[in-house]
């Protein structure tokens, strides 16, 4: 009964969302070496399960105590590497005034510009 219900999930999960919301894309990141105060180099980023036929990754970075303020992103071409290394972007980086917590999300998109995957994580800055 337990393999059926699952499998109902995967079905309505597939059908709602497409095959690709429900792979197995996951995103971890450090703050590494970022400086406070707007450093406008990307943290590092890792990626895993990043479905084949990603010819682009787009990055977008959300302070979720402050979700007004833009901290921007960036579209990267995709080259089957899932490490992104502390400045693999430009961005404009945290600088709160007390701890935040930071959401990083990554989408990956096929050659013809669908979305086919995301992930996200989130961290406490500083």
């Amino acid at each position: 009964m337990r393999i059926k219900k699952r499998l109902s999930i995967w079905a309505i999960m597939i059908a709602l969302f497409g095959v690709s919301e429900a792979s197995a894309m996951s995103l971890t990141f450090k703050w590494g070496p970022t400086k406070s105060c707007f450093d406008r180099n990307s943290p590092p980023i890792r990626l895993s399960g990043v479905p084949k036929g990603t010819s682009k990754i787009s990055f977008r970075m959300v302070d979720l105590d402050a979700p007004g303020y833009n901290h921007g992103g960036a579209v990267l071409k995709y080259r089957g590497k899932n490490v992104f290394p502390y400045g693999a972007f430009k961005y404009k980086g945290p600088c709160p005034p007390t701890r935040h917590r930071y959401r990083i999300t990554a989408t990956a998109y096929d050659k013809k510009g669908k979305a086919i995957a995301r992930a996200s994580a989130i961290r406490t800055f500083p």
